[in-house]
């Protein structure tokens, strides 16, 4: 498998299909990217904003065809990797368990929860290679940093931090769930974050999360329980909002890889590089390049 390596380092996007249309975008190539843990989302959409190079990728495909389970995270965040990314930003749609955060409003979360259950499809790792990252603090500060300072600037109302609950979908939470949701302690709900946030940091990709909120799931009383028609009007929305805030937040993100995201294999791979297994090695070269590079 040819991998697309690059000395540059780019800044992944996720979100989606009509993310990359906006001004000043350019170059514009679209990518069929194979991996060995099966096809990504759609095609990798790369191009130039800024003088910064950036893929975008529909998380969910080109029309929404794809469910929440039916994401092959590993696929589309190893796809993002070999084409040099190191910054990632997901931009995803959220319901609000909190009053004071309403639809339509825009929170920079820098915490979660994971609910979903399913840890053996959300990472890189096994087949002989044994590795634990450390994941206290899920998102990169300094890219939450800039975000934030970004969406800050362009949006009316903007949330600093905030737990975020990933949920396995397609069904919406029932009200029992949302009470649960809310006593957990978690402010926003979503069905994506998760395993993109856990699978960067194996890959060593800086990530934050743009979440843009589009109901109150179903635990306010004197609010109507979540429609889909009214879910798609909120993040029509706040889809104009967000490209705006990517378009501005390229340029204030560094040219180099110096999060400590970029490091976070350094103690977390417990398997004696001389054991390593060729194939497992081999499948995982976009994440591994500079260990292998030093053998």
């Amino acid at each position: 498998m040819k991998l697309q390596l690059t000395d540059e380092p780019a800044i992944g996007i996720i979100g989606g299909s009509g993310l990359y249309e906006m001004d000043g975008f350019g170059e514009i190539t679209r990518q069929a990217i194979p991996t060995p843990f099966g096809e990504p989302s759609d095609q990798v959409v790369s191009g130039r904003m800024g003088g910064r190079r950036v893929c975008f990728l529909p998380r969910h495909g080109v029309g929404h065809r794809l469910l929440p389970h039916e994401i092959n995270h590993r696929a589309n965040i190893w796809a993002l990797r070999s084409l040099g990314v190191r910054w990632l930003v997901s931009v995803t749609a959220v319901g609000s368990l909190r009053e004071e955060i309403a639809p339509r409003d825009i929170v920079v979360p820098d915490q979660m929860i994971d609910r979903t259950g399913t840890a053996a499809k959300h990472t890189f790792f096994g087949n002989g290679i044994a590795a634990h990252v450390g994941f206290a603090d899920p998102y990169c500060g300094e890219l939450r940093e800039k975000l934030l300072a970004t969406a800050r600037s362009l949006a009316p109302k903007v949330h600093a931090g905030g737990t975020y609950l990933c949920m396995n979908g397609p069904a919406f939470s029932t009200r029992a769930e949302a009470a649960f949701h809310r006593l957990m302690g978690a402010d926003i709900i979503g069905m994506t974050n998760a395993p993109e946030a856990r699978l960067a940091r194996e890959a060593e990709i800086a990530a934050a999360a743009l979440a843009l909120v589009t109901d109150y799931d179903c635990w306010k009383a004197d609010e109507a329980a979540v429609e889909v028609d009214a879910v798609i009007e909120n993040l029509h929305a706040n889809s104009v909002m967000a490209k705006r805030i990517i378009r501005d937040l390229v340029a204030t993100i560094p040219e180099t890889s110096s999060s400590p995201s970029h490091r976070a294999l350094d103690t977390a791979i417990f398997t004696d590089r001389k054991i390593w297994p060729p194939q497992t090695a081999e499948n995982l070269a976009p994440i591994l390049a500079r260990y292998l590079a030093e053998s």
